[in-house]
């Protein structure tokens, strides 16, 4: 009992930043139809520059906001130097992006070298919390949780209860329609990728902070992000939400109970996902 219980909170801890990658991914890829694989870069990114701001200032939330605001500005440079000129070419943004992910690569070796690093995490946030059961579960974990939840609302609202949102909707499924009435797509749109972007960024710091930052982690949660999206459906925040779960806890229960075949649960959703459900759980035919 105890260890399904930990692996549970494990899933769901997982789940959570599975999410907080993907929800940047949502909106760009999933909501807009631009193929940013450079989407795992923005993360890793994110990450080493707010550790960065860390070690210069011993801020925390100021490693959290550098993270966020840097992607954010460098998510507003990719859609309009970029991807405003490729919309609708799939394959030309996605050997473009895959492009801009090597260079980042690169560049981030070049800089931070392959040093794995870690974050020191407020003194608030450290610790364990007692819970039934177990005898007690780390409070950053949980933070994450609570930090995937507010986002997950805070994204619903912008999509369903905003005039930006609606815009954004509208502009998606028929944007020549949306100029028409005089909105200026491009700017909308340019938010939404900051807004996505940024998000990466922000995953970067608060899942850094929890794990660690290396190279090679970029591809990792790019491939986690791809698998949420796929799964839960493009598009939907409440289909992020879903896959991440689905994802979080398949992988965390094959780590504890058959470890050789842990990475592998997450690939079979996907394929019967795809099988069965090809626009994914809460996706819609374009």
């Amino acid at each position: 009992m105890k260890l399904f219980i930990m692996t549970i909170l494990n899933g769901l801890t997982l789940a959570a930043l599975y999410f907080l990658v993907a929800s940047g991914f949502t909106l760009v890829f999933g909501l807009m139809r631009n193929v940013n694989l450079a989407h795992g870069s923005l993360y890793l990114a994110g990450a080493y520059l707010g550790f960065t701001i860390l070690e210069l200032t011993g801020s925390w939330i100021l490693g959290v906001a550098a993270g966020f605001l840097s992607m954010a500005i460098m998510g507003l440079l990719f859609q309009v130097l970029i991807f405003r000129h490729i919309e609708g070419q799939d394959l030309r943004q996605t050997m473009v992006s895959i492009g801009i992910s090597i260079i980042f690569a690169d560049l981030m070796l070049a800089i931070w070298g392959g040093t794995t690093y870690q974050f020191n995490i407020p003194d608030a946030l450290y610790g364990v919390v007692r819970l039934p059961v177990i005898q007690g579960y780390t409070i950053y974990r949980l933070f994450i949780l609570a930090v995937a939840v507010v986002i997950g609302l805070a994204l619903w609202f912008f999509l369903a209860r905003t005039q930006v949102g609606m815009k954004v909707r509208a502009g998606v499924d028929d944007k020549d329609m949306l100029a028409a009435t005089g909105v200026n797509v491009h700017r909308v749109f340019a938010i939404v990728f900051a807004i996505g972007a940024g998000l990466a960024g922000l995953a970067g710091v608060v899942g850094g902070s929890a794990l660690s930052i290396a190279p090679g982690e970029d591809v990792r949660y790019l491939l986690a992000s791809l698998v949420v999206v796929i799964v839960g459906g493009m598009g939907s925040v409440g289909g992020a939400v879903l896959g991440a779960l689905l994802i979080g806890l398949a992988e965390q229960f094959g780590l504890a109970y058959t470890p050789t075949f842990g990475q592998v649960y997450t690939f079979i959703i996907m394929v019967a996902t795809l099988a069965f459900w090809p626009q994914g759980f809460f996706g819609r035919k374009a």
